[in-house]
């Protein structure tokens, strides 16, 4: 099935009306700087700062090796969704066992939630810092941005995109005046460009910038949205595709890095060279602007851009949790369930930590959730190299020998920097605690039991040779059929979902119609990246829905019934009535799943909402 559909020629308007290169790159771009606000966002704020003021420009080569790691990572990520029309967690989800899947699917969501609470955290500082509301409220307030996220998805891709783009463009500006204000030293700054790490402590920001910078839920999402856009599916085609994708990811992350190299040059041209070397703080940063700087725009700026930063990101953290859960577990939610679990995550804890400890740990916070992002890495990473490594899963488009060996190079480097970091955090516990059994007992066999999960995800594949095809989506085609009888009806839509369902709403079609009807079978594809870019969206899910909607058509067409389809794409609830009401049809017919109660909130109530937009009958099969 996946081999046929990348056979498949599938043009989208901007890219066939294109005349020049110029215009054919523009219409690839866009993936990319929805993926570049991730590194930009308020987790990032923290470990620069910290990097800036306790060790200067030292580790402005940190941020610049990160930059390098995240676009051949993000490339790869790219590539994989280009060629295979799978994201990374599909792609891991046909690599490994299900119990294997279940635990990086958790390790997942755990990296999503860390993220999520630098969002959290960052845009509650901001409002601390130009509106002076408690943090425990601001973070309580983020909440609010759920419906914000909703309202732009229901708007589109392009409004969506202007708007993230807008705030990119506050957050440049907002550098651009704090480096004017704080006049940096140049050669300071290119000695920073040579590797060293003045101390332990230094590592531990390290790995926490590595962690901020190249985030995993970002690799999860690039595989994703770069399916968004149709090309022609030759070799050439999907060549072409991979090199435009790669210029847009080289912007876009260059971008990213001037404003993380500025975040962290601020903090060194300002408090390191004062001597103010335990600003960690966000807060005690914006303070510390004003009188150091001597403009009273600094410090507006700088809580500007924080706020900006988080909600921009916030964003694609959710579009990410959507893709993890339905790649890993096969799971679809309503999207506003899934952002605010999502948030709910984030919220509760650091409500906990804030009223428990005080205001002062968030910077330690922020720190240790980009730290999780980091240890989390190495999951993401190493499942994405051997997809793309693949000669038979990648068709052609393999990565070569020097690329296979430059991410092997850089998952090994981030291996090896966690590892230190884990056994020198558990090494420091056992030492400190008066009754270390219980730290045996607990976190070392935990400890162990990752380094194992990693160790055979590693060599896995090696061994395991065998190729499996999953189906994305709940379906089923093993149908029985039952006798049929005759109504005087000529055109019956039928909503089908490619479940049991579709049983029984079919017989009781053709019961009410027989075979001199006409039946046009209605099928809506409700994948995040389906409700986000409408028919537009060129994914591994569509493929397998216009596969499967093609065998129902063959199968009851070789039956001897007139059929027809229809694909739609996004909320069934808002396109099934669209569908409708624009043809002539005499009746719908629909399966139902038999959910009621918390069940109708979590995966929704289809039946009860298209019933009210149409103006035919509506003939309910219970499943």
């Amino acid at each position: 099935m996946k081999g046929k559909s990348l056979e498949e020629v599938n043009e989208s308007v901007a890219t066939q009306n294109t005349t020049s290169r110029f215009r054919k790159i523009l219409a690839f771009f866009g993936p990319a700087y929805l993926i570049s606000v991730g590194y930009m966002d308020p987790g990032n704020w923290a470990t620069d700062i910290a990097g800036g003021s306790q060790f200067g420009y030292a580790l402005i080569w940190v941020l610049l090796m990160s930059n390098i790691m995240a676009l051949l990572l993000q490339s790869l990520s790219a590539r994989l969704g280009i060629v295979s029309r799978l994201d990374l967690a599909q792609a891991s989800r046909e690599t490994y066992p299900k119990f294997v899947n279940y635990i990086l699917y958790f390790l997942a969501e755990i990296a999503i939630a860390a993220c999520d609470l630098a969002e959290v955290l960052g845009m509650a500082i901001g409002l601390n810092l130009l509106f002076d509301i408690s943090l425990v409220n601001g973070v309580i307030i983020t909440v609010l941005d759920t419906f914000l996220l909703l309202f732009l998805i229901n708007k589109g891709i392009r409004k969506m995109e202007a708007f993230i783009i807008a705030l990119v463009a506050v957050i440049g500006f907002s550098f651009v005046c704090e480096m004017i204000f704080a006049e940096p030293e140049i050669p300071k700054i290119l000695g920073g460009l040579v590797p060293s790490l003045p101390s332990d402590a230094a590592l531990y920001i390290a790995i926490g910038i590595i962690g901020a910078t190249v985030m995993p839920h970002n690799l999860y999402l690039h595989s994703s949205l770069v399916q968004t856009r149709k090309f022609d599916r030759s070799p050439s085609g999907i060549k072409q595709a991979i090199k435009y994708n790669l210029i847009d990811s080289t912007i876009a992350l260059n971008l990213a890095f001037f404003v993380n190299a500025a975040i962290l040059i601020l903090a060194a041209a300002t408090f390191y060279k004062n001597g103010m070397y335990h600003v960690a703080e966000i807060q005690d940063a914006h303070q510390f602007l004003e009188p150091m700087l001597g403009t009273k725009w600094a410090p507006i700026l700088f809580a500007v851009a924080l706020i900006a930063a988080g909600q921009s990101s916030t964003i694609t953290g959710t579009l990410a949790g959507q893709i993890i859960m339905e790649g890993y577990i096969n799971l679809r939610i309503q999207p506003w369930i899934r952002r605010i679990l999502t948030r709910l995550i984030a919220i509760v804890p650091a409500v906990i930590v804030i009223s428990i400890f005080g205001e002062g740990v968030t910077g330690k916070l922020l720190i240790f959730s980009q730290v999780v992002l980091s240890l989390q890495l190495g999951f993401a990473i190493i499942p994405l190299i051997h997809y793309v490594s693949d000669k038979t899963k990648m068709e052609g488009f393999h990565i070569g020998f020097w690329t296979k060996t430059a991410a092997w190079i850089i998952a090994s480097i981030i291996v090896s920097l966690n590892a230190k970091l884990v056994f020198d955090e558990i090494q420091g516990w056992i030492a400190a605690s008066a009754n270390p059994i219980w730290l045996w007992l607990t976190v070392v066999p935990l400890a162990v039991g990752f380094a194992v999960l990693l160790l055979y995800i590693v060599f896995n594949p090696f061994f395991s040779r065998k190729q499996r095809i999953l189906n994305h989506s709940p379906h089923n085609l093993a149908l029985k059929w039952t006798r049929q009888s005759t109504y005087d009806t000529k055109k019956i839509a039928i909503s089908v979902d490619f479940s049991e369902a579709d049983q029984a709403a079919l017989n009781h079609a053709f019961a009410l119609g027989g075979k001199d009807a006409n039946y046009v079978l209605i099928h809506v594809v409700e994948s995040v990246g389906a409700i986000v870019y409408g028919a537009h969206i060129v994914d591994h899910e569509t493929s397998v829905d216009e596969k499967l909607l093609h065998d129902y058509f063959e199968m009851l067409s070789d039956k001897g019934f007139k059929v027809d389809t229809k694909l739609g794409f996004g909320d069934p609830a808002k396109v099934i009535p669209k569908i409708i009401n624009e043809n002539q049809f005499d009746v719908l017919v629909m399966g139902t799943h038999g959910h009621t109660g918390f069940k109708d909130l979590i995966f929704g109530t289809t039946v009860d909402k298209v019933r009210h937009k149409i103006r035919i009958p509506l003939f309910i099969v219970k499943n």
